[in-house]
């Protein structure tokens, strides 16, 4: 099975944007709702993003909304997290995961990749 990828990290000053993809056939081995999550140093991971198999339910962490967007292509295996307007408190590992998906909240059950890390300069 090949692996999942996680790219699009990089360094950016505060107000840039970058977008992550996370890439890989095991995303749609079966009909994951899948999400975006982070761990800045020395913090627990938390949710950012979230979104159904079908792409038309979705759920942002307060800190995310109005900034990223979420989105998926089923048809290339891929999920991507459009960020915008970024913060210095942004800066962190971000990683992409098998979720369960309501209105009010997120959770991973499963992790794919190795994570792709971003750094936000003031």
């Amino acid at each position: 099975m090949a692996q999942v990828v996680t790219s699009g990290g990089g360094l950016v000053q505060a107000g840039g944007s970058l977008r992550l993809a996370c890439a890989g056939s095991e995303l749609t081995d079966a009909d994951y709702a899948l999400g975006w999550f982070r761990q800045a140093p020395g913090k627990g991971r938390e949710e950012v993003a979230c979104i159904n198999y079908y792409g038309e339910r979705t759920y942002y962490a307060p800190s995310a909304k109005g900034r990223f967007t979420i989105s998926r292509d089923n048809a290339k295996s891929t999920l991507y997290l459009q960020m915008d307007n970024l913060k210095p408190d942004d800066t962190a590992v971000y990683y992409c995961a098998a979720v369960g998906l309501n209105e009010f909240s997120c959770g991973a059950y499963k992790y794919f990749g190795q994570g792709t890390q971003v750094t936000v300069s003031s």
